[in-house]
């Protein structure tokens, strides 16, 4: 995107990377941390005490935050393109441009294109220390991928092939033609309890609550994010 450079994607990784460090305890407080002030950019973000009040992040965090966002990335938004170059770093083994995809869709909940501060952090901060159903909401969300709230069949194999070209040669058992389908069925199996065809919210967060495979799989955006 337009005035963000190399040094723009570098700078989102390093964000990525330090909000991992935030959650496990490893930043503290310093006196820069303090002075820092939110100044305008060309999307200025919604002011740190509403922030703090939407998300579960501290005004410490989410001023560190920001001053990596507004640092090396000035235009203040990251496009698609530059958050698919950030996500295929987690898995060079594999194509993850069309499982970035649906996650930047995710995020971006404004449908402009763009990932905002605001939208990065109140997503992440779902993902990563939300509420069991918030987070399962989310997932939710982000497999119904033409928002009409259901998922229905092909949404699903969709997402199961972009999972299945992200993991590469790691994918276990090895992909073959018939596999997707599978666990779309097994899917299906487990989460269609009217067997109308589509899952609803409610379905899948039943379904997710009573399976504890469903369950550890929610563990994916806590490692990969």
């Amino acid at each position: 995107m337009a005035g963000c450079t190399s040094r723009c994607r570098q700078g989102v990784l390093k964000l990525i990377q330090s909000l991992q460090r935030l959650v496990s305890g490893g930043l503290t407080k310093d006196k820069t941390d303090e002075e820092l002030e939110m100044t305008t950019v060309c999307h200025r973000p919604e002011g740190l005490d509403q922030l703090e009040a939407q998300t579960n992040f501290s005004k410490q965090e989410l001023q560190i935050l920001y001053r990596g966002f507004k640092n090396e990335c000035p235009s203040g938004v990251v496009d698609e393109e530059t958050f698919k170059h950030i996500y295929a770093q987690f898995f060079p083994h594999g194509d993850a441009s069309m499982y970035a995809h649906y996650l930047f869709n995710a995020f971006d909940t404004t449908n402009n294109g763009s990932i905002k501060f605001k939208d990065f952090v109140m997503g992440l901060s779902i993902l990563l220390r939300g509420t069991l159903r918030e987070k399962l909401e989310w997932t939710f969300h982000l497999y119904d991928i033409n928002r009409d709230g259901y998922i229905n069949r092909e949404e699903m194999t969709e997402i199961v092939r972009a999972i299945y070209d992200m993991m590469g040669k790691f994918t276990y058992p090895a992909l073959k033609g018939d596999v997707p389908q599978q666990h779309v069925d097994a899917f299906f199996q487990k989460m269609d309890k009217n067997k109308d065809g589509v899952v609803t919210l409610e379905e899948f967060i039943i379904a997710c609550q009573e399976d504890e495979t469903m369950m550890s799989s929610m563990q994916l955006f806590e490692n990969v994010i």
